[in-house]
């Protein structure tokens, strides 16, 4: 059955959510152009958003930028979401033992979204940090996650290669090649991406189970390509198991059999 929805309210949320991922925000008319609204209906809207302090509005620049109260809604879910309590703890203890960055995310459709990272002891860029939304298939973290969904879960997902969002010419681009890399994943429970979401980092992951079995989140290990081997990898892929697990009996998970 289709679900009522608000017009207004849908359109705040999509300026909110466009929002996010702008970091110098964006002026009225670019957020028209994204979203396809009247000017006017934007201009309303941003001011509502800006009256209720869920977003800023420059007075020199005119730049929209997330505000707030925006911040106070994800506060409060982070508060009320162990998973991001947990998995900071024991992603900091993984990070102790390999200097490396450690990364926990979660599910949004297609998308991983990274709700823990802890950095490097050295210097690195890589292409997520907390609240990033990047496609799934391309990241090790997002793979483990896939890795637990059923066929029919997966088919609505990636109907076709189309489906396949790439970030570097190293992410996966067909299903046939998604599917593999997820049967793999099953088999050995864990995952890893080669420069599939970074041209410089590679990464390894494991999916963390809750009590009652479902795969919840995923920890990943990010590593600058100069710094990865075989060897280590090995090393990489004991400890982000290690991490998957102790975020897992943290969880309330019993231990395998």
């Amino acid at each position: 059955m289709t679900r009522l929805t608000a017009p207004a309210l849908r359109r705040g949320l999509d300026i909110l959510e466009l929002l996010v991922d702008q970091d110098e925000g964006l002026r009225v008319p670019e957020i028209t152009q994204h979203l396809g609204l009247p000017r006017a209906t934007t201009h309303e809207l941003v001011n509502t958003l800006a009256d209720r302090g869920y977003v800023t509005v420059s007075k020199e620049s005119g730049r929209v930028a997330i505000g707030l109260s925006a911040l106070r809604l994800g506060a409060g879910y982070e508060r009320g979401l162990d998973l991001a309590t947990v998995g900071r703890e024991c992603a900091g203890e993984v990070a102790r033992a390999c200097g490396e960055t450690v990364q926990v995310v979660v599910r949004d459709g297609r998308f991983a979204v990274f709700i823990v990272r802890i950095d490097s002891k050295y210097s690195v860029r890589l292409v997520s940090q907390v609240g990033s939304r990047l496609p799934a298939s391309c990241t090790a973290g997002g793979k483990a996650l896939l890795s637990a969904l059923s066929a029919r879960e997966l088919d609505e997902l990636f109907p076709n290669d189309k489906a396949l969002q790439q970030m570097t010419s190293n992410s996966i681009s067909t299903r046939k090649g998604l599917l593999a890399e997820v049967e793999a994943a099953r088999e050995r429970g864990w995952t890893e991406e080669y420069c599939e979401s970074n041209d410089h980092a590679a990464c390894v992951a494991a999916p963390v189970y809750d009590r009652l079995g479902n795969c919840v989140a995923a920890m990943s290990i990010s590593v600058p390509t100069p710094r990865w081997s075989d060897t280590e990898k090995e090393n990489y892929v004991e400890l982000v198991l290690d991490g998957a697990r102790a975020i897992a009996r943290r969880l309330g998970a019993s231990e395998p059999s």
